[in-house]
């Protein structure tokens, strides 16, 4: 507001260029840190698997709806703004390519069926902030879109299972498609 005297973003994206670098660089690495916290990045990974503690629905609307998403969207929204910054574009990269990484080795190792599918939230949300890190803005929301679509429904097929087999432990299942084939073929 104080170099453009305005809010209106449509305004700081079509006059971003006009700010001073710094002031630009502060705001830039500013919103990827907001970004990777809202949307469990490295290194702020490990306080979604802890939120899947409540209720199956609340888990499927964190990861389907606004909760986890916003950070994606923030990063997609501002990039033509801070594409240009030095070394912005980069970090995001890392960012993203880092928790895709983390994500799923720790989705793969995890037993708790909710816990596997928080973790592979993290990966996939990597990658999305892989994409705009290399200016695949409409890939990134095109994943974004979809994620939420088949996220809702695994985790609302994960409470299914949970509520039929009586724990989250996937250690203690096996042979659930041929039990409940309807949330087997939500699953899949």
């Amino acid at each position: 507001y104080s170099f453009l005297g305005t809010y209106d973003i449509q305004t700081f994206l079509a006059y971003a260029h006009r700010l001073p670098e710094f002031a630009l660089s502060i705001m830039a690495f500013g919103f990827l840190i907001g970004a990777a916290a809202k949307s469990a990045q490295v290194p702020f990974h490990t306080w979604l698997p802890g939120a899947m503690e409540a209720p199956t629905p609340i888990s499927a609307l964190i990861h389907a709806a606004t909760m986890v998403n916003a950070g994606v969207y923030l990063l997609a929204r501002f990039y033509p703004a801070f594409a240009a910054v030095p070394g912005w574009t980069t970090a995001v990269v890392v960012v993203g390519v880092l928790s895709a990484f983390l994500g799923a080795v720790m989705a793969i190792t995890a037993s708790d069926l909710k816990r596997t599918l928080a973790y592979s939230t993290i990966s996939q949300l990597g990658y999305m902030v892989y994409a705009v890190g290399v200016g695949a803005v409409y890939a990134s929301q095109f994943h974004l879109m979809s994620h939420a679509v088949f996220k809702a429904l695994l985790f609302l097929g994960a409470g299914a299972v949970i509520h039929a087999v009586g724990t989250r432990d996937m250690r203690q299942m096996g042979g659930l498609g041929q039990k409940m084939p309807f949330v087997r073929n939500v699953f899949i």
